[in-house]
Parts: C-alpha cells; sequence; structure tokens
C-alpha cells in the first residue's frame, strides 16, 4: 500500500474513533452496571469452568466477541443515528436477570453464560434499538459457542466421536508399524494405555473448531456462497482429523516418553497442535475451494 493509500485509511478511520469516544459518556453507567452484576460469575468462570480443557475455549471465544462488537460499532452507531430504542429490551433484560438469579443461585454455569448474553443484547436493544443488533448479530450468535450443553446430551454424542477417533488413531499407527491394539476408547501402545477423554475428541472439541471456522468466514466476508457453505461444512471433518492427530502425538510422546511426558506439558501442548493443525486445515481447504472457483469461473 502506497502512502497515500494509507493516508487515506487514517482518514477513514478517524472519524469511527471519533464516534466510539464519543459515545463513552453515555455508556460508562451501562459498563459499571454491568462489571458489578457480572464479575462476580467471570471470577468464577476464570477461577474454575474456564480453567479445565472443555470450557477453555469460553474466554476465547468472550474475547473474540467483544473485539468483533468493538470492530463494529462504528456501523452501529451508522446505523442507529439518531438512536431509537426497542422496548423488546426490557422483557428480555427481565429473563436475563432472572436467568442470572437462578444461575448464581442454584450453581448452574449454563443459565449464568446465557445470562450475559441476554443481558448484553437487552442492554443494546433498550439504548440503541433492534437496527443494531442486527449489525451485531453475529457477535452475539458467537458467543452461544461459550454456553455449555447438558451433560447428559454431551456424553451422549461424544462417545461415539471418541470411538471413532480412537479406531483412527489404532489404525493409522498401525499401519505404521507401532504396537497397537484397542478396546473401545482404550488404546494400547507397547506397555502404555492411553484413555481417550472427552477433551481429546468430544463434542465441546468440535464446537470449539467450528467456532473458528465460523470466525474465520465472518472476518474473510466471502463473496462466494459456495465457499462460505463449503468451508462450514468442512470444519467437522476438519475437526475430527485434528482430534485424530491430537490422539496420534499424544499416543507417540507416550510411547518414546512415557505417561509422565503424555499426561504433563506434552499434553497441554498437545491441545495447541490440535487447533494449531485446525487452522491450517481450514486455510488448506479455503485455498483449494478458492482454486476451484476461480477454475470454475475461466471455463
Amino acid at each position: 500500500m502506497d502512502t497515500g493509500a494509507r493516508a487515506s485509511t487514517v482518514r477513514q478511520h478517524a472519524p469511527d474513533l471519533r464516534a466510539l469516544r464519543g459515545v463513552l459518556p453515555e455508556w460508562w453507567p451501562v459498563f459499571l452496571g454491568l462489571a458489578i452484576l457480572f464479575v462476580p460469575t467471570f471470577y468464577d468462570l476464570f477461577t474454575g469452568a474456564w480453567v479445565g480443557e472443555e470450557q477453555g475455549h469460553g474466554p476465547i471465544i468472550f474475547g473474540l466477541a467483544l473485539w468483533l462488537i468493538y470492530r463494529k460499532w462504528p456501523d452501529v452507531i451508522e446505523a442507529t443515528t439518531p438512536p431509537r430504542a426497542s422496548w423488546a429490551g426490557w422483557p428480555i433484560l427481565a429473563i436475563g436477570l432472572a436467568a442470572h438469579l437462578l444461575g448464581r443461585s442454584q450453581n448452574i454455569l449454563m443459565l449464568q453464560i446465557v445470562a450475559i448474553i441476554l443481558v448484553m443484547a437487552a442492554v443494546l436493544l433498550v439504548k440503541r434499538g433492534g437496527r443494531a443488533l442486527r449489525v451485531l448479530w453475529f457477535p452475539f450468535f458467537f458467543m452461544l459457542f461459550m454456553v455449555p450443553l447438558p451433560s447428559e446430551f454431551v456424553a451422549a454424542v461424544t462417545m461415539p466421536m471418541k470411538m471413532a477417533v480412537s479406531w483412527a488413531t489404532e489404525h493409522l499407527l498401525f499401519a505404521f508399524g507401532y504396537p497397537i491394539s484397542r478396546s473401545g476408547v482404550i488404546l494400547q501402545i507397547g506397555q502404555y494405555q492411553l484413555l481417550v477423554a472427552d477433551a481429546c475428541a468430544g463434542l465441546q472439541t468440535l464446537l470449539t473448531l467450528e467456532a473458528l471456522g465460523l470466525f474465520y468466514l465472518n472476518l474473510m466476508r466471502h463473496p462466494s456462497a459456495f465457499r462460505n457453505i463449503g468451508l462450514a461444512l468442512f470444519i467437522v471433518p476438519i475437526s475430527f482429523s485434528a482430534n485424530v492427530i491430537r490422539v496420534v502425538v499424544l499416543t507417540l510422546i507416550t510411547y518414546y516418553f512415557g505417561d509422565a511426558a503424555g499426561q504433563g506439558f506434552l499434553h497441554g501442548f498437545a491441545g495447541m497442535v490440535l487447533f494449531v493443525t485446525a487452522l491450517v486445515l481450514i486455510l488448506s481447504i479455503d485455498s483449494a475451494l478458492q482454486w476451484f472457483i476461480r477454475r470454475r469461473e475461466a471455463t
């Protein structure tokens, strides 16, 4: 980009930043109220559920959603000037506060996180109206991925997924000559046994990778519907492949370095392998779809 283009970009974004600063006096009491209401919940999340592997994606999704809201806020201001409050926000606010009260009193994590989303959406409706929520629909939809599903449903869906990942890991390593066998979701390699846990091949991992793919699609904003739908559908096999690669890595770490290495620091490293692998596969498939579209248009 040349100097003139950079200067033009700066000029285009300067009014947006001024607009953001201009609404701060109006919004700081709202931010203060939300902080007073939800800081105890976030403290419990950051010291409890969001520390574990199954819900560890929660802070990432919430942070990305807030960044998307900040990024789209100039569009909200443009679409809602002058602002027109929507009375639909008040019943949603009442439902959100009731969910928060019930979730806190009964220690129901799902209700507490749903309450955060509902209250934020209600405040937006009351302050800026329905147009604002239409502009910011994706960040609020994206936050739904941090809502934990009922444990019974997760267990019912996760078991077949773990069986499939265990089967694929066994056959892949056996094809490369490793002494491996399987009984259900328990892998035996050499003298070591490994249990394929929910966090390694569960529904939450699939949902997290689906969220990652949708975030990528929203960021890229491809004009081709074929490319968007195709990439969204490919997230499921991408998740399966990434899970298989993670379990293969953990199995090989245990085989070569022992149980302590497999369950210690390198177990967390294998989690990074999962997301890096998924990201690489998403970018690769997106490039392949782009190549296919260009070739089809050229013929």
